[in-house]
């Protein structure tokens, strides 16, 4: 019996286009998680959703977006199964339940900092099941809030980590 390939979950927004530095950095992010064996979970739409799988199609691997019904549009042409849910809090559910081997959060906005919050909160307080997973932020774009809430609650901190750039994921999501 052949076992998944662990996947990572994608956080970032829907703004960033070609060409554009944020744009690059998840472009880079999924190519990199595609190298280290992993397959890339997003959000399945343009921006950096896009931009992470169309890194992971570039380096070979594999993608998964999940859209959310209340939105007319299709998932982006880098996407290799797309799912359909029916509400963003069951869209946020199901992106957090993929990510079997963890998060990469890119900078972004409201949905963003949503995604980022409750797979946070669940992992602050235990609540993803199965061995640990690694929450990664992307530059130093979330660093103040993640400060903000670590200094109210200090052991959070135990959950995140940052990256400045798609190379340093190696040390948190290995090899294959």
């Amino acid at each position: 019996m052949t076992r998944p390939r662990p996947a990572v979950a994608v956080f970032g927004a829907n703004d960033p286009r070609p060409g554009d530095e944020a744009y690059e950095l998840a472009r880079g992010v999924g190519r990199k998680l595609a190298e280290l064996g992993r397959v890339v979970v997003n959000g399945g739409y343009g921006g950096t959703m896009e931009a992470s799988a169309r890194g992971a199609k570039e380096a070979g691997g594999a993608t998964v977006g999940v859209t959310c019904g209340v939105w007319r549009s299709r998932a982006n042409e880098f996407i290799d199964e797309a799912i359909v849910t029916s509400s963003l809090p069951e869209r946020i559910g199901k992106l957090i339940e993929l990510g079997t081997g963890g998060y990469v959060v890119l900078p972004g906005a409201t949905g963003t900092l949503a995604e980022f919050a409750w797979v946070w909160e669940l992992a602050s307080k235990g609540l993803l099941g199965g061995p640990a997973r690694p929450i990664v932020c992307m530059t130093d774009f979330w660093r103040p809030l993640v400060e903000m809430m670590v200094a109210q609650r200090p052991a959070s901190a135990d959950h995140i980590a940052f990256a400045a750039a798609p190379a340093e994921l190696v040390s948190t999501f290995g090899g294959r």
